[in-house]
């Protein structure tokens, strides 16, 4: 019987060892990837966390689990099925195996949120992409399109016109959401067009992406676009099917729980990207997984 079992190892779940280390909770973080840090992981560049401009996303992530490993953390690669709550503790279903802990931490995260028109799926990974860092390169000198219009379609379009012959931003608004600085970066790259107030209605090719069908959503004038690579960029969906027994969500799927991880239920704390908050941001999930700690503390003392 553990004190604490730690579901994810991205930033959120990854301060949470740090901070548990520190107070000498019998703990294991699991994670189902060998590779920890999360949706930085495959981040380009990370310009806005305090004390390190500029580092990349993969960086990063090396040094946060290196922190961890320097402490001893304990890790298990797993990838987890069930949180069931039985009397006073909780078990944690895994593939690898069943484990106890009288508290469990949620830092699932989020995935990459779909379009849902006809040949995303099929050209997934024939042009289709969510990760501009990871599959960009293959398209160097080619024409591709971004769809999206917050911090990481824009962060991801300026990535793809270093080396892309053109990139067409596409934004079903007459306004980009993202932070401003990227936004007028952005605007100023002569191998850029935004489509302002348009959708994409289908992604087109055989084996390979070879055009997409687009709708003005002010004229509904329906055109096609050639291009070779699509890369999504429209938000991200928590990881919270699994846990909907333990933890009461939103309207949108995320764990509601407050900015020291309490959820509704005893014993059960979410941080990170998984949870109800206004600001989803590296720096944030960190100091979630260190107020959830903190709850974690108060809560066996209590007990």
């Amino acid at each position: 019987m553990r004190d604490l079992i730690i579901i994810g190892a991205g930033p959120a779940g990854l301060s949470a060892a740090i901070y548990a280390k520190r107070a000498a909770l019998d703990f294991v973080v699991i994670e189902k990837s060998p590779l920890c840090g999360g949706q930085i992981v495959n981040t380009y560049e990370v310009d806005n966390y305090l004390g390190l401009p500029g580092i990349s996303g993969l960086e990063m992530a090396n040094r946060f689990r290196a922190h961890t490993d320097k402490l001893n953390v304990e890790f298990i690669t797993a990838e987890v099925s069930a949180v069931k709550k039985i009397d006073e503790y909780f078990r944690i279903e895994t593939n690898e195996g069943n484990y106890e802990t009288k508290t469990v931490i949620i830092a699932a995260g989020a995935s990459h949120a779909h379009l849902n028109v006809p040949g995303e799926t099929e050209l997934a990974g024939m042009g289709v992409s969510y990760c501009a860092t990871c599959d960009g390169a293959f398209f160097r000198g080619r024409t591709v399109a971004v769809v999206g219009g917050g911090d990481v379609a824009v962060e991801d379009a300026i990535f793809l016109a270093r080396f892309c012959e053109k990139v067409y931003l596409i934004h079903r608004r007459n306004e980009l959401r993202a932070a401003a600085i990227l936004s007028e970066a952005l605007l100023k790259l002569d191998n850029v067009t935004v489509l302002w107030d348009t959708v994409v209605e289908s992604i087109n090719g055989e084996n390979q992406v070879e055009n997409i069908k687009i709708k003005d959503l002010k004229s509904d004038n329906i055109s096609f676009l050639s291009v070779t690579g699509v890369f999504i960029a429209v938000g991200f969906s928590p990881n919270s099917s699994l846990f909907s027994d333990v933890a009461a969500c939103d309207e949108k799927g995320y764990l509601i729980a407050d900015e020291n991880g309490i959820t509704g239920t005893s014993g059960v704390y979410a941080v990170g990207d998984i949870r109800t908050k206004k600001l989803r941001q590296i720096i944030t999930a960190v100091s979630d997984g260190a107020g959830a700690v903190t709850s974690v503390g108060h809560y066996l003392l209590s007990k």
